[in-house]
């Protein structure tokens, strides 16, 4: 039998996976959930304290009623002096880990929906897109970021055991039918068992869907923005100044366009977190009987100033925070990514040059 020299076609098949990326999950980027929760847990930590003043200027009505309100310098002033450094730092922990769930998800949702569009539907692609795309990745993420979210939020309005116990007594009259909606909490363990106690599944998830009503437009604006300055800003520096790209780091970018995107998105959902916070805050004692009742009754008691009540310390929480979690995710996939597809390529390899042995000796 005459020896014949495998042909080109007997190679194709083996170098198939490589020249086509598409395969069985070609759409889940896995890193991108990773780099999100990293970045969404660094953020809410950096940025908590804001956070903590933001919950207390908008609750105020729930334990103290309309009147004499404290402005943000006299909220700082106030936590500072009852509970020191501590009680601005009152719920982080759940806090971290509801961040954690949602930067996943969101980010993992958009990178892999953006790459689906891109290599399957690129017909589908624009900044609608990549709304739903983050809507929809922060919705699957409140299954866990919810019952963390009210858990921080009402240790957050606590503080220390100490002032809590202060603020009962002293606005005794205001909140006299209000004195038992929830104990004091000593850690999220402690939160999370003593809600489901008292009030089951629904204190866990109390003012759900009044947070996806804030957070699924929240979501969906801040990525439709992010992605939107990013084209703005690669659109001058490809027509004003080219060289620039030599000079300015993903990184900081992400830096910047992440914090407009994320204030500006802030600020035209402050009316959905203020209705989201008195809803979950209130416990057991319902001040608000569900979403459009707190609409009403809001407006109707402190009108515009009410819906937009602690708008200023949401975006001066959300300009950093969302700063800092679309620059870490910039940084760790700048600094990751590469290395990580480097990696696979290099076992794609490997695997094509055993492919090939076999073909050989197989023809042999």
């Amino acid at each position: 039998m005459a020896d014949r020299s495998p042909t080109s076609s007997e190679f194709q098949a083996p170098l198939s996976h490589i020249t086509n990326p598409i395969s069985g999950n070609q759409f889940f980027v896995w890193r991108e959930f990773l780099w999100g929760g990293i970045a969404g847990g660094f953020g809410e930590g950096m940025m908590h304290p804001v956070d903590t003043v933001k919950t207390r200027i908008q609750s105020q009505a729930i334990l103290s009623g309309s009147q004499n309100q404290k402005s943000i310098s006299q909220m700082v002033r106030s936590v500072w002096a009852a509970d020191g450094l501590r009680g601005f730092y009152r719920g982080v922990t759940p806090g971290v880990t509801g961040s954690l769930a949602t930067g996943a998800t969101y980010f993992g949702f958009i990178e892999s929906t953006k790459k689906w569009i891109e290599e399957s539907h690129p017909s589908l692609g624009g900044h609608w897109a990549h709304f739903i795309a983050g809507a929809v990745g922060d919705t699957l993420g409140s299954f866990v970021y919810v019952p963390c979210e009210v858990m921080k939020q009402r240790m957050q309005v606590q503080g220390t055991i100490k002032s809590w116990g202060s603020i009962l007594m002293k606005d005794n009259i205001c909140v006299k039918s209000n004195l038992q909606m929830y104990g004091y909490y000593t850690g999220i363990y402690q939160a999370g068992s003593s809600i489901w106690r008292e009030q089951g599944l629904r204190g866990l998830y109390a003012g759900y869907w009044s947070t996806l009503a804030r957070d699924v437009p929240f979501a969906g604006l801040m990525v439709m923005f992010y992605e939107a300055l990013k084209d703005l800003t690669e659109y001058g520096k490809q027509r004003w100044i080219p060289s620039l790209n030599s000079y300015v780091n993903i990184s900081i970018e992400g830096l910047v366009l992440g914090g407009l995107a994320g204030g500006l998105s802030a600020y035209l959902t402050t009316p959905l977190d203020v209705i989201k916070t008195r809803m979950q805050v209130q416990g057991s004692t319902a001040r608000y009987n569900g979403w459009s009742d707190a609409v009403r009754k809001i407006w109707m008691t402190e009108g515009m100033t009410g819906m937009f009540r602690g708008s200023i310390p949401r975006i001066t929480w959300y300009i950093p925070a969302s700063a800092l979690t679309f620059m870490a995710v910039e940084f760790l996939r700048d600094h990751f990514n590469e290395k990580l597809e480097n990696d696979d390529n290099t076992q794609e390899i490997a695997s094509l040059s055993i492919e090939k042995k076999g073909s050989i000796r197989e023809v042999a």
